[in-house]
């Protein structure tokens, strides 16, 4: 039991579960009536178990016996041959003495070996330099696989000299036999001269003589693969290898192709030479290359890829080439020239997508000949150029229409009589062409060139802006200069209204054509500007009149007004030869300036009414001249509810009030129609009444203050621009000469 612990444990275990079997099957009395079958039965399988268990124990004795007797037998066979081996061992140490004898004769045969190698290549030895003197007559004869064999062979025995004795170490030798074979290396020179000469005509010599090309191609593939075998080998390299003529093949192909067309004379970086020299190269590439796909191709092995090759060198050195000419300070003509033929012509049938180069001939993979930075700088130099061009054509524009506003002539007219010039058609016509002339190259230049195009408009109409205001000073001091003054101006409103209808067609797209808010401020700043100069010419003629109202002259029946609609009705007619949009614009602004002016003379205290009868006629002459001047506007087209004249309407019944009690609620109608009257004006107007008291003015303006106006949205304000002269001081002392 101590020395099979797992024993006692695996049998109280089989008890105890023998225990939990018997004690669940023979838990209810009636299961005991079986007890006797359960007994036999398990009798049964434990001898069953048994007899198992003896015929295991059995069979592993039986192998165990076996294995026994194999040892016993090897342990003998080991004695047996250790006895042997220990006599082995006796005999050789009864014959060492005699193998130092043998020792002598490997020595003996390694020297035999190497003078029978040397008897063998003596006659070869012998034979050097007549075979490099042969080797140079061939060269020189052209004969260029004959000389190379003959070469190839020298190499091979040099080599194998050099080989021999970098195995035994004799390294000191080597100078010797290097020298020897001096003459090799310049045999290789001459032969690779005449290889790379043969490589550099290789476009020539392909449509003329491609024997000598084929020729060259085999002798640099040869040596090809006596650098890959040497390479493999790794063992000894002799001096000179690799020599690496393939590699040597393509940058010499490459230096020539290079060298012919891009490294010449500096190019003429003027419009027509420059497009000379384009024209060339495309020409000069195309052929080159269909010489390449048809002839040079079937010359050369599969693997060297010679048409790619010959692709990617034009490529790369179009690109740099035209980096070069870009360096350079090129106008407008040569810049466009440049774009066009990296961006259109190289990629078009008439270059590299030929019809005798597709499909073998691909540049796509290649990338763009111009990178996107460079296309991107070179666009903006352009725009530019274009853009100098287009202010120097657009000054030189200005000035000839400033000319033309001092002509002693009235100003063209258009088929429907409105006045003109030529200004909008050259602009336009101007910036058009550029815009579609980009257009030709790429949409990205288009759209600068187009920005350009706004850009300088806006700032053009700057300018004109200026001419004009300058004009105008020019005219106040001369009105007789220009001598068609009104007419240039109403011109120019044409014109600026032609320009704000045109300038949407110039967006290269048609889908999206707004005008930008900065171009569209200018030009309402041109037209406002054209409009205020002539209102205050309108103005300059109608102050003289204005000036006799009120007058007691006036009140008797003077023909001011009358006057005043002959002025009027004078340039609603020059007004006529403007279109739509714009006269109806000067005539409504006319008509606030002839209201403001006649409420600011009303304003200038030139007269008080004495009496109540004085009054009355002070506001019959306001009703005539108000309707007068209201039925001519409208008659001019001027709507009736538009008409800033209804002031005067409204300010005629502020004076003809006869209770002077009622004037609080009067005025507050008053100002809650016309929010921008002030304390002022009421004040003027009471006192053009002329029988006002100081309590009643003071109410009056009390209930002003009580009831602050606020300006709508779209009132058009009449009252503010009316300056009231301010009210003089009473002066202490009596007015007298000084002494």
């Amino acid at each position: 039991d101590e020395e099979w612990p797992e024993a006692e444990k695996a049998e109280k275990l089989a008890r105890g579960a023998a225990l939990k079997w018997a004690s669940g099957v023979f838990y209810c009395p009636e299961k005991l009536e079986g007890l006797g079958q359960y007994r036999s039965r398990e009798t049964q399988r434990n001898s069953s178990i048994q007899s198992r268990l003896k015929s295991t124990v059995q069979s592993y004795l039986e192998g165990v016996s076996t294995g026994l007797e194999q040892l016993r037998s090897a342990s003998r066979e080991v004695q047996s041959v250790c006895e042997d081996l220990g006599a082995a061992r006796w005999a050789l140490l009864d014959s060492a003495d005699r193998f130092q004898g043998l020792q002598q004769m490997r020595a003996l045969m390694a020297e035999h070996v190497q003078l029978a190698s040397v008897v063998q290549v003596l006659p070869q030895l012998f034979s050097v330099h007549e075979v490099f003197a042969h080797t140079l007559q061939l060269l020189r004869g052209q004969q260029l696989l004959e000389a190379h064999a003959e070469l190839t062979m020298m190499e091979h025995l040099r080599d194998n000299i050099l080989s021999q004795l970098h195995l035994r170490g004799l390294s000191s030798a080597e100078a010797t036999v290097l020298s020897y074979f001096g003459g090799l290396q310049e045999l290789n020179e001459s032969l690779a001269k005449q290889l790379w000469d043969i490589v550099g005509s290789s476009l020539r010599l392909v449509r003329e003589d491609p024997v000598l090309f084929v020729t060259a191609v085999r002798i640099i593939e040869r040596e090809e693969k006596i650098d890959d075998t040497l390479l493999l080998e790794a063992t000894f390299l002799p001096p000179g290898r690799p020599k690496g003529w393939r590699q040597k093949f393509f940058h010499v192909l490459r230096e020539t192709i290079v060298g012919t067309h891009f490294q010449a004379a500096r190019t003429d970086a003027e419009g027509p030479g420059l497009a000379r020299h384009l024209a060339a190269l495309q020409k000069a590439v195309v052929a080159e290359l269909r010489v390449v796909k048809d002839l040079m191709v079937q010359c050369v092995p599969a693997h060297y890829n010679i048409l790619g090759v010959c692709t990617a060198t034009y490529h790369q050195a179009l690109t740099g080439h035209l980096e070069d000419i870009l360096r350079e300070d090129l106008d407008k003509q040569a810049l466009f020239l440049l774009l066009e033929w990296a961006l259109c012509v190289y990629h078009s049938p008439e270059m590299m997508g030929h019809p005798d180069l597709l499909p073998e001939v691909d540049v796509s993979a290649l990338g763009p000949l111009m990178s996107p930075e460079l296309v991107d700088q070179t666009e903006r130099k352009y725009v530019v150029k274009v853009k100098a061009s287009v202010l120097e054509w657009m000054q030189r524009t200005l000035e000839v229409e400033l000319k033309e506003w001092f002509r002693e002539e009235e100003p063209e007219t258009d088929h429907q009589g409105f006045f003109q010039s030529a200004l909008p058609v050259i602009v336009m016509q101007m910036l058009n062409e550029n815009i579609q002339v980009a257009s030709l190259i790429a949409d990205s230049l288009q759209l600068k060139v187009y920005n350009m195009a706004l850009e300088e408009l806006e700032a053009f109409l700057g300018r004109l802006r200026e001419a004009l205001v300058q004009c105008g000073k020019e005219h106040q001091k001369d009105r007789t200069t220009p001598k068609y003054y009104v007419s240039y101006l109403l011109a120019m409103l044409n014109n600026n209204l032609a320009l704000s209808s045109a300038v949407s067609s110039l967006h290269p797209d048609t889908a999206s054509r707004e005008v930008p808010t900065s171009l569209r401020a200018a030009l309402d700043r041109m037209q406002k500007k054209a409009c205020q100069l002539l209102l205050e010419e309108l103005l300059l003629d109608l102050q003289p009149l204005c000036l006799q109202l009120p007058s007691r002259k006036w009140l008797c029946g003077s023909q001011v007004v009358s006057s005043m609609c002959e002025v009027i009705d004078k340039y609603a007619k020059a007004f006529s030869r403007v279109r739509k949009p714009i006269c109806t614009l000067l005539l409504t602004e006319s008509e606030l300036l002839v209201a403001s002016q006649y409420l600011r003379a009303l304003m200038q205290k030139k007269m008080v009414c004495k009496s109540e009868e004085e009054r009355g006629q002070f506001c019959d002459r306001l009703l005539q001249d108000a309707t007068q001047l209201r039925e001519l506007f409208c008659g001019l087209g001027v709507d009736q509810s538009q008409q800033s004249l209804e002031a005067v309407f409204t300010l005629r019944e502020l004076i003809y009030l006869k209770d002077p009690a009622l004037l609080s609620l009067e005025v507050l109608g008053f100002i809650t129609k016309y929010p921008d009257v002030s304390d002022e004006h009421i004040s003027t107007l009471l006192d053009l009444r002329g029988d006002v008291s100081k309590d009643v003015r003071h109410a009056v303006l009390e209930m002003m203050a009580q009831h602050p106006q606020v300006l709508p949205e779209s009132y058009r304000p009449i009252f503010s621009t009316i300056l009231v002269p301010t009210q003089e001081l009473p002066f202490c002392l009596r007015k007298g000469k000084c002494a």
